[in-house]
This record gives C-alpha cells, sequence and structure tokens, in this order.
C-alpha cells in the first residue's frame, strides 16, 4: 500500500482486502452513513471524515497525512495482513472459505472503548437504523462539536463525565428506551473508576469479559463486542442472533446453547475467532441464512 498526501487528505493506492460496505454494515459500527456518491462519511476520535473508492484507491478526505498516521492508520487497522487472517480461517472448512470471500474486504476498525462499550448497550433488542439514530441524538446534545462538514454539523460522543452528571429524563428523547438507567450507571462507573475500561486491553481476555459484566445491561454477547471492536482481543466471539443460527446452520445442533457455541468457536477458531465471528455475521446477515424465527 502506498499513502500520498492530496489537498484535503491523503490517499491510498494498491490497498488490499478493504471494501467500504463490508466495513461499514457489517455491524461493527454506527456512526458511518453511505452518501449519495456512494463514499462513507463518519466521525471517530473527535474527527469526520469521508473514504470513496475507486478500484484499489481509497481516497480519504478532510485529513491530514500526519492526522491519518496519527489516528485513521490504527483504526483501519492497517498494519495487519487480512489475507492471512483469511487463508488461516478458509483452511479450516468449506463455510468458512465461502465466508471469508463474500466479506472479503472487512477490516476491524480500532474503536474507542468507551463509545463502543454505550454503543452495544444501546444495540441490546435493536435495530441498526434506531441504534444509529439514538447514538446521534446523544452526540448532538450532549457531545462536543467537531464541526461542519459539506454542509452537515457534526458531533463527538458525549464523554462519561458529561453523561453521569444527566438525569434518566435527559436522554429518554434520544430513544434509547428501556437502556437509559444502564447508559447513565456505567458513566457513573467509569467516572468514580470502579472500572477502568482503558486498561482492559491490557489483561485476559477472560478478565476483561468479567469486568464489563459489571455493567448493567452487558452480557457475554455486548462484553464481547466491545473487547473485539475497542480493546484488540481476537479470540472474543460475540453471539448475537445471526451468528447462532449460522453456527446451527453449519457447525452446531439447532438448541445449542450460547455458552457451548462460545466453547465451540473458541477450539475451532483459536487467536482469530473475532474475524470468524464477523465474516460468519456478514455472510449470514446479508444472504438470510439459517432458521427463520
Amino acid at each position: 500500500m502506498k499513502i500520498n498526501e492530496m489537498e484535503s487528505g491523503v490517499v491510498l493506492e494498491e490497498v488490499k482486502d478493504f471494501e467500504l460496505p463490508h466495513i461499514f454494515e457489517c455491524g461493527q459500527c454506527f456512526r458511518w452513513n453511505k452518501q449519495s456518491d456512494g463514499s462513507y462519511t463518519g466521525t471517530a476520535f473527535g474527527k469526520v471524515i469521508n473514504l470513496k473508492k475507486e478500484n484499489d484507491t481509497v481516497y480519504i478526505d478532510n485529513t491530514s497525512y500526519d492526522e491519518f498516521m496519527d489516528i485513521w492508520y490504527r483504526y483501519f487497522d492497517l498494519g495487519r495482513n487480512y489475507g492471512d487472517v483469511k487463508d488461516s480461517l478458509a483452511k479450516l472448512d468449506e463455510t468458512m472459505d465461502t465466508s471469508v470471500k463474500f466479506g472479503h474486504g472487512i477490516r476491524i476498525l480500532k474503536q474507542d472503548e468507551w463509545e463502543i462499550l454505550v454503543s452495544f448497550i444501546i444495540s441490546a433488542n435493536n435495530r441498526i437504523p434506531m441504534i444509529k439514530k439514538a447514538i446521534e441524538a446523544l452526540s448532538e446534545n450532549y457531545g462536543e462539536p467537531i464541526g461542519e462538514y459539506k454542509g452537515k454539523k457534526y458531533y463527538d460522543f458525549p464523554r462519561p463525565e458529561r453523561l453521569s452528571t444527566l438525569d434518566i429524563k435527559d436522554i429518554q428523547f434520544s430513544g434509547v428506551g428501556f437502556r437509559d438507567k444502564y447508559i447513565l450507571n456505567a458513566a457513573k462507573l467509569v467516572v468514580n473508576k470502579e472500572v477502568d475500561i482503558y486498561s482492559l486491553r491490557d489483561v485476559s481476555t477472560e478478565e476483561a469479559r468479567e469486568q464489563l459484566m459489571i455493567f448493567p445491561g452487558i452480557g457475554p454477547k455486548v462484553s464481547d463486542c466491545i473487547m473485539f471492536f475497542s480493546m484488540d482481543k481476537d479470540d472474543a466471539f460475540p453471539i448475537d442472533i445471526w451468528v447462532k443460527r449460522v453456527m446451527e446452520h453449519f457447525y452446531v445442533p439447532e438448541g445449542t446453547s450460547l455458552k457451548k457455541i462460545q466453547s465451540f468457536a473458541q477450539e475451532k477458531f483459536g487467536g482469530i475467532a473475532g474475524f470468524a465471528q464477523q465474516y460468519l455475521f456478514y455472510y449470514a446477515r446479508e444472504l438470510k441464512i439459517g432458521r427463520k424465527k
């Protein structure tokens, strides 16, 4: 991959394993939106950028070379060889081979722990359009302004210090529903340093999962999402309804408990179980594979 600076951003040439719909529509993030020209605009770490891809070239607008190297290189996990990850998974069986080919352009974004924690609390028993709407409402009302880009105002995700000062009624308008108390409790736990979420990347997956489930509203699935999408826990294996369906369709008997599916995945996929989950999730959801409820 070659990185070149342009007038308002950077250009990545000869990019491999980088497809915008695969990255932004595989269920790992909620603040990226597709534009009329096929590009995607989103926010992270107090910045707003736009990505457009043509052949094997990615154009990133509204950034600089230094900012790209400081923030976006790691955010888009550009230091990882996804070809190696896909080769390892594809060798396991035909299902994984098909799944990695289907979602060949997926990359796992390295997101902020706090934003991911709240985002996936909101995601519980919720649909993606509603999740995105709730996150935007919280950000517009309680996040710091980032600035205006192409006529639209953008806001950073609200920090725990801000949310911890609110009452339930202050966020009920946002569409978070029954999760309002979980969000405010999470903010207070973080502010009071009862759980140091920014140190969990340095402990084992088991210990991080245990610490995350101290938060009301966070169970095994949400904790594994948080660990994989923000804490570099590549062996985490989040199980939602689509993953359960595809696992029962291809790997385990129908009705297998989540705990047994988790154990099966850890044994079969090992240290890259999280990547297996993303390829399987995207494959199953897009093609609606598995038993319908």
